[in-house]
């Protein structure tokens, strides 16, 4: 079979790979669309390794069909071969075919097509982690998402509407403002006119501060907005692409009890994450099939143009999900 994988020239390139062999636990996913994650942005610079076990190649999420199960699979009856499955994964999604812990699979949610079903696990997980799991969100809570543009953003902030909470986004220029418009965030601050800390500031004096952020920004900001989160409020830390260190006034933050929570999806144990997925199913899936909450795919490429795609996720200049098609079939309606 074929997978993108990291040249030595620094250059993707769709090669010949050995095909994957499944254990009991496991399925043999045929692989028809992957989506992006800024997670393979830092693969591909050496500074995020799959965990042990997985491929060596790039993707976090994929969508496709079931060609073959493992014994254990076979007999407890849940997965067959045929089955359109949406996966979560350590690597390996840029490929004709990857292995997958049965754990790790969920049903394509009913009306979605491959293509779109391949641009939920990761994303949809993460924002369910991040969201209730790690941010404990209910309805009425105030979140703000650090850059609304993002992949992530654009399922953080429908589903954290359909929940009931209202929210808060940070962009950085019109062009993003008006990319994000059809997410319907309730405040978007938009860096080229605006200062968030002066936003925060201003809604914990009218009655409505943070209760929750999910920042993937970091830096200085930080610690100059945390002071106007609620009480009791948590910032979630789940990357620092502006810059890892930042200055935290501790007596405001013990004195508002703020925490501050570090987290990500990827390094759970497979137990968590079948936990997670499971969950994300009986509580999210339905609110995908009614329509509240549907990834927002900003391009599609054909699998051999994955560098660039990753480029185009690297230029900061896409505003939803990126997808890569292995198969023709992959928007087709199911």
């Amino acid at each position: 079979m074929h997978a993108v994988l990291n040249g030595d020239d620094g250059h993707l390139h769709w090669t010949e790979v050995p095909n994957p062999q499944i254990k009991e636990d496991e399925v043999l996913l045929e692989v028809h669309a992957a989506a992006l994650n800024r997670a393979d942005l830092l693969q591909r610079a050496g500074q995020y390794p799959p965990p042990p076990g997985w491929p060596d190649w790039f993707g976090l999420e994929a969508a496709g069909v079931i060609t073959a199960v493992g014994k254990q699979v076979e007999e407890e009856g849940k997965w067959h071969v045929g089955d359109k499955v949406c996966a979560l994964l350590g690597s390996g999604g840029y490929a004709e075919y990857v292995a997958v812990p049965e754990g790790m699979l969920m049903p394509i949610p009913n009306g979605l097509s491959m293509g779109e079903a391949a641009a939920l696990p990761e994303a949809y997980g993460a924002a369910y982690l991040f969201l209730f799991m790690e941010g404990g969100l209910k309805a009425g809570d105030t979140l703000l998402v650090q850059a609304g543009a993002s992949g992530l953003a654009s399922v953080l902030i429908p589903m954290a509407k359909a929940f009931g909470a209202r929210v808060i986004t940070t962009v950085l220029n019109d062009e993003q403002e008006k990319a994000i418009e059809h997410l319907k965030a309730d405040i978007v601050v938009n860096s080229s006119r605006e200062v968030l800390v002066d936003v925060m500031k201003r809604e914990m004096e009218g009655g409505r501060p943070v209760d929750i952020t999910v920042d993937c920004l970091g830096g200085d900001t930080v610690g100059k907005c945390m002071p106007y989160m609620n009480y009791d409020g948590r910032w979630i830390m789940i990357a620092t692409l502006a810059g890892d260190p930042t200055i935290v006034d501790l007596r405001n933050m013990y004195v508002r009890r703020t925490r501050i929570i570090g987290t990500n999806l990827r390094s759970r144990t497979p137990a968590q994450k079948k936990k997670l997925l499971s969950d994300m199913v009986d509580w999210i899936w339905p609110k995908v099939e009614s329509g509240e909450v549907r990834p927002t795919i900003f391009k599609v490429y054909p699998i051999e143009q994955a560098e660039e795609a990753q480029d185009l996720m690297q230029s900061g200049k896409s505003a939803g999900k990126i997808v890569l098609t292995v198969k023709a079939d992959a928007f087709d309606n199911i």
